[in-house]
């Protein structure tokens, strides 16, 4: 797989990388450290963490893969949202409801409202030096590391960011070799003000992208990008099923079956990866057979044009689609 730069890091890694996000929620341990394994052995060498993923779990799931994998992949994990409440009843409720959920796999849907409501921490995040420097040290004990090879700042906003002491520890964390590099993980939204008013802490930016935005003009920047598909995906394909004839020009237009899912989700993806190609693109998967697929989908030079052709669509004819387009982004 084509590998890139990881910012300013030093370090080089898979232009795909996996987003954590899955694990350790209805899904077990055993089962996470399977997917994680399933996305090594497809040759994603990038993992994307935060110690609220998995309801306070993910970092330790990923940190007992990291012992076998560690020098030879990359690791985000992040700091801003702070940890999930009820860690106990969340522990309990994945032991007695798993094995129902597995069974019942519609029934995820309508528990998981009630888990992430029963969890969430009310309290802000204080983006300060001291506060910053408890979660790094909290992270790095549950990876089992001494260093993060990309740290963010979870949800950050401009006026988030007033702690200069906290900048300066990131920089000296840099100096020592803590972190590789460090930026700003947050949504497309907030990105403006971030470089207009603290482009110092923006080294590197994550935030989403798919069809549905505009090509970024800004390339110095190193950035990493998510949701490729998830809701974004849904819609469209609704769209093209429930109006016929757009979904067979535009099928014609990019040689593609866009009524099959697969087929347009895997030009979505390649989207992501051709409009962007300085940056990063994870996507989270619970199946090994759809990791599998996505590495081939970036592999894949032939599905280059299509994708493009399919961007030019969404941006030129988004009249024809009942969802809005995304307004531009640095």
């Amino acid at each position: 797989m084509e590998q890139i730069a990881l910012g300013t890091t030093g370090r080089h890694t898979t232009r795909l990388g996996f987003g954590c996000a899955n694990l350790m929620g209805a899904t077990g341990r055993r089962d996470s450290l399977k997917l994680l394994e399933a996305a090594y052995d497809a040759g994603i060498r990038h993992f994307d963490v935060a110690a609220r993923y998995g309801y306070g779990a993910a970092e330790s799931c990923l940190g007992e893969f990291l012992q076998r994998h560690r020098g030879q992949v990359t690791v985000t994990t992040k700091y801003g949202t702070l940890p999930v409440k009820r860690t106990a009843l969340i522990s309990l409720g994945r032991r007695i409801v798993g094995p129902v959920v597995k069974k019942l796999p519609g029934l995820k849907q309508r528990l998981a409202p009630a888990a992430n409501k029963a969890t969430r921490n009310p309290e802000r995040p204080s983006y300060t030096a001291a506060q910053a420097k408890t979660f790094l040290d909290r992270s790095l004990a549950a990876l089992r590391t001494d260093h993060i090879d990309l740290w963010l700042l979870h949800e950050a906003s401009a006026s988030d960011l007033q702690d200069d002491a906290l900048l300066r520890l990131l920089e000296d964390l840099v100096q020592q070799g803590i972190i590789g590099s460090f930026g700003v993980g947050s949504s497309a939204d907030k990105v403006p003000a971030l470089l207009a008013e603290r482009p110092a802490y923006c080294r590197s930016l994550q935030y989403e992208w798919s069809v549905l935005d505009a090509p970024i003009q800004t390339t110095e920047l190193f950035r990493i990008h998510h949701r490729a598909l998830t809701s974004n995906f849904l819609s469209i394909h609704t769209a093209l099923i429930n109006n016929k004839s757009l979904c067979k020009r535009w099928s014609a237009s990019t040689n593609s079956d866009l009524s099959n899912p697969e087929a347009l989700a895997a030009l979505m993806l390649k989207a992501s990866l051709v409009m962007n190609p300085g940056s990063v693109i994870l996507f989270s998967s619970k199946n090994p057979q759809h990791i599998q697929a996505n590495v081939r989908t970036a592999a894949d030079p032939a599905l280059e044009l299509p994708a493009r052709q399919l961007h030019h669509l969404v941006q030129s004819e988004s009249d024809q689609l009942p969802i809005p387009l995304h307004p531009p982004q640095q």
